[in-house]
């Protein structure tokens, strides 16, 4: 295939993950809006008629060792008559298949769209804010799948797919570039690792902001006692576990994002002859680390957690939000690419 063909293929392919990121966007949330979370009261009575059921079989002669399983028999029941009927479990879990499976396959499609183009320029494609928004929105949606995968985190995907949806339509309306040469600066090496690593930690940095912004809401909703009101938090595990599944991705990101820094540090020796230089990237980028830092730091030694230790994160990842689009468009520099 031809330059063009390759660039034509890699339109099309955006466009396919697009549509299907939204209507994966649109499962997830089928999957958290049809969903039902128990109750403790109703918890607490599926444990009683465990409990009562599985006397019933030892008192008939069954052996302890089946017990257990009759308890879990009889949570299975519960389960059943907890919803009212069996169809609408099956349809929770045929949301949840749905949504992970076009998940996936805009997964694939995306990666096709950066490869493809990749090809066409004859270069890495992360030269300009097009493919560099493209490629975060990427590596968001590839830490979220390896956090469904490790962790059964199925929750965050309507909000990490939104943010996907969001981040390539800003890309694809207002950033769009045609498929060309890096400018000179950005013609070395160093664009396949210290963009590379960039975007990595970006990627997952939002994945982490996403889980602090649900540990808050959880909290508050846990404070007024409303669980079992009827909303999406009631799918939500609970907000001791949100806070540890944001703290990991975090820890995660941050060696990521450290190392970004340093080679971006030798990078700037290599093509201006400094390694730092107080351009308003290298500032901001700074900045960042410091706010994730400083997070890591209380949550290890001054055993912050909770509210506090949640408010600090997202003050990190403003920064970094911030590093990303108010730098490149407010302020002038040696890294203005936008």
């Amino acid at each position: 295939m031809g330059t063009a063909d390759l660039a034509n293929l890699s339109d099309k392919l955006m466009l396919t993950t697009v549509v299907l990121y939204i209507v994966a966007m649109a499962s997830y949330a089928a999957d958290l809006g049809f969903g039902r979370r128990r109750t403790k009261a109703e918890a607490d009575a599926v444990s009683q008629v465990a409990e009562e059921k599985a006397k019933v079989l030892v008192g008939a002669g069954t052996s302890g060792t089946d017990a257990p399983a009759a308890a879990v028999k009889a949570d299975d029941e519960a389960a059943g008559s907890d919803s009212g009927s069996g169809g609408l479990e099956r349809a929770q879990v045929d949301w949840a298949r749905l949504a992970v499976v076009l998940n996936v396959l805009g997964w694939a499609a995306h990666l096709g769209a950066i490869v493809s183009r990749g090809l066409a320029a004859e270069r890495w494609p992360w030269g300009n804010m097009y493919e560099f928004l493209t490629a975060i929105a990427f590596a968001a949606v590839t830490a979220f799948l390896v956090v469904l995968w490790r962790f059964q985190a199925r929750f965050l995907g309507a909000f990490v797919t939104l943010a996907a949806v969001v981040a390539l339509g800003i890309a694809n309306i207002w950033l769009y570039n045609s498929v060309g040469p890096l400018v000179p600066a950005l013609n070395s090496y160093w664009i396949a690792i210290h963009v590379t690593a960039a975007i990595i930690a970006t990627g997952a940095f939002t994945v982490g902001g996403a889980t602090t912004i649900l540990y808050l809401l959880k909290v508050r909703q846990e404070v007024r006692a409303t669980a079992g009101g009827g909303t999406f938090l009631d799918r939500l595990p609970g907000a001791d576990a949100l806070d540890r599944l944001s703290l990991r991705v975090t820890m995660f990101a941050f060696p990521i994002w450290t190392a970004a820094i340093i080679m971006g540090a030798v990078w700037a020796d290599d093509a201006w002859g400094r390694y730092w230089g107080w351009d308003p990237k290298e500032i901001w980028s700074f900045v960042t680390w410091v706010a994730y830092a400083a997070y890591l730091h209380a949550r290890a030694t001054a055993g912050w957690k909770g509210r506090r230790a949640a408010v600090l994160s997202l003050i990190a990842f403003a920064a970094l939000l911030f590093n990303f689009f108010g730098v490149n468009y407010m302020f002038s520099g040696l890294h203005s690419y936008a």
